[in-house]
């Protein structure tokens, strides 16, 4: 499939590659593609049957189907990719982030086609990708890591361990994430069955057993520096981002500065994040993931070597365009910055827009979107990969978009996301967390900035809806979406008479069953 070909851009200097292909799907799709155009790069889309109308797929210059619906059989085919890569002339390919974005694998393939891949290197992906690797490249660095044992997976080495450590303990998986592979351990009875269960779901989930022991740190806040690094040894950090507010060990609202965070904190951790990125010779965009107590101890918790779902926010704070800096240092461009050049202005803070019923374990909602109208003004952003008509799928991760805000200081941005919030229709036989989210934003203590990874099952474990009924206008206007959209065509002579007048099928004096303007 074509699309109209990329125009000129008179006055431009020569683009640094000239056909980048995006190896995802979604809202992370469109948000490299519109880096790509403002940059005069051209691009390729990919999609899977499931995805032949969506978003991505009408921006991109050009898109490729690579399969059928599920993962697995497209989206996850590097080879697949690669070779519509090959085919249509791409000389870089962009992978997003999931899917293949850590697929260390992927990127040597790409490479060996002569392909830039838009990431790190292969090597340090493998290194910081495994959890017991990452962490004993950061004790090496003199970078904070959580206290844990991982020499030894005899269940009589662990529960030795795990009194050494001190209860509570968690039971993790080597090549874990998303809270897949971990279990909290209270006591020591109740040890050997979490191991057990960790490790069976470890090899369902990742094919891989294996696990190792960490502290639980508890009340902790989940707090992420985002690093950029290019070829040429310049490493620098573009601040925080406070990621606490978390359902299912996955974040929902991320936002910068902290408010937990002083100068001299900050100032430490970022120093920490760039010896993180330079002890595995890092290059390109990444994220270190640190844990902060409540004394302001921090420890290395994980690396993202790919850009962040939640990278809106600091691109907002410090103006920097992540993406492009991403295409330029691939291309081998060095950083036109140094750290004492960087800085923060206002508060920003996103809100990632889930098909999901949060009342019910924030099961994903499939249906379809009859109708998105996205809030605007000043200091508001949508990042959407989704439009009206398009389908939630049980095939894909049930984010609509991800709403971000600026505002001069944290209040401020909290006023202006719950006025986004209240402003953004979607419309469709589906649910939305947006009530949900419009809660947290009402609440004292994330007002206070009070929040820790448990904020979710602290405060709204038992959350429903609120029982107010919906305004009848808002399911007026959901009907009458539908039958506009489901009406049959209407004939000129049905319509507006032998002469074509009025042949507008949405027209109201248009002839329709059951209902005209001015008739019975």
């Amino acid at each position: 499939m074509t699309n109209k070909p990329l125009s000129p851009t008179d006055g431009m200097p020569r683009p640094l590659f000239q056909k980048i292909l995006i190896a995802n799907r979604g809202e992370i799709a469109v948000r490299i593609i519109r880096a790509c155009q403002e940059m005069g790069i051209a691009t390729v889309a990919v999609y899977s049957e499931a995805d032949a109308e969506a978003l991505h797929t009408a921006l991109a210059d050009e898109a490729v189907c690579i399969g059928p619906p599920p993962p697995g059989a497209s989206y996850l085919r590097g080879d697949v990719i690669l070779d519509a890569a090959r085919r249509l002339g791409c000389d870089a390919v962009h992978p997003g982030y999931g899917f293949l974005a850590e697929n260390a694998d992927f990127a040597d393939a790409v490479a060996a086609a002569g392909i830039t891949f838009i990431g790190p290197s292969p090597q340090a992906m493998r290194i910081m990708g495994g959890k017991t690797s990452a962490r004993a490249a950061m004790q090496q660095a003199g970078v904070p890591v959580v206290p844990g044992y991982q020499a030894s997976e005899a269940d009589a080495d662990l529960h030795l361990a795990a009194a050494e450590i001190g209860y509570p303990v968690l039971v993790k998986a080597v090549a874990g994430g998303g809270g897949k592979g971990m279990r909290t351990v209270f006591e020591p009875k109740n040890l050997a069955a979490a191991l057990a269960s960790a490790r069976r779901e470890a090899l369902n989930a990742f094919g891989d057993a294996r696990i190792y022991l960490e502290k639980r740190i508890e009340q902790p806040r989940h707090i992420e520096f985002q690093i950029l690094a290019d070829a040429h040894g310049n490493i620098v950090h573009l601040f925080e981002r406070e990621c606490s507010v978390q359902r299912r060990h996955q974040k929902i609202i991320e936002e910068t500065p902290s408010p937990f965070l002083t100068r001299e904190l900050r100032a430490r951790m970022g120093e920490a994040a760039v010896a993180a990125a330079s002890a595995v010779n890092y290059v390109n965009a990444g994220t270190i993931e640190f844990l902060v107590d409540r004394a302001g101890n921090f420890y290395f918790l994980e690396m993202n070597t790919r850009l962040q779902v939640e990278h809106p926010i600091t691109e907002l704070a410090t103006g920097v365009d992540l993406v492009k800096a991403q295409i330029r240092v691939a291309a081998g461009e060095p950083l036109p910055y140094t750290q004492a050049a960087l800085s923060q202005r206002g508060h920003a803070m996103e809100c990632r827009i889930y098909a999901e019923d949060p009342s019910n374990d924030f099961l994903p909602a499939i249906g379809k979107v009859l109708r998105a109208a996205a809030p605007t003004g000043p200091g508001v952003r949508v990042d959407a990969g989704i439009a009206g008509g398009d389908e939630i799928t049980r095939h894909y991760d049930p984010m609509i978009a991800k709403l971000i805000v600026l505002g001069e200081d944290r209040n401020d941005a909290i006023s202006r996301m719950d006025w986004a919030l209240r402003h953004y229709v979607i419309l469709g036989d589906l649910m939305t967390n947006i009530p949900f989210l419009r809660d947290i934003m009402a609440h004292p203590a994330f007002a206070a900035g009070s929040i820790t990874t448990n904020f979710v099952d602290d405060y709204f474990g038992d959350w429903q809806p609120s029982t107010e009924e919906a305004p009848d206008l808002t399911f007026i206007a959901a009907a009458m979406y539908e039958i506009l959209n489901d009406a049959p065509a209407v004939t000129a002579q049905g319509a507006g008479g032998a002469s074509g007048e009025n042949d507008d099928v949405y027209s109201p004096w248009a002839q329709r069953t059951g209902f005209r303007m001015g008739g019975d």
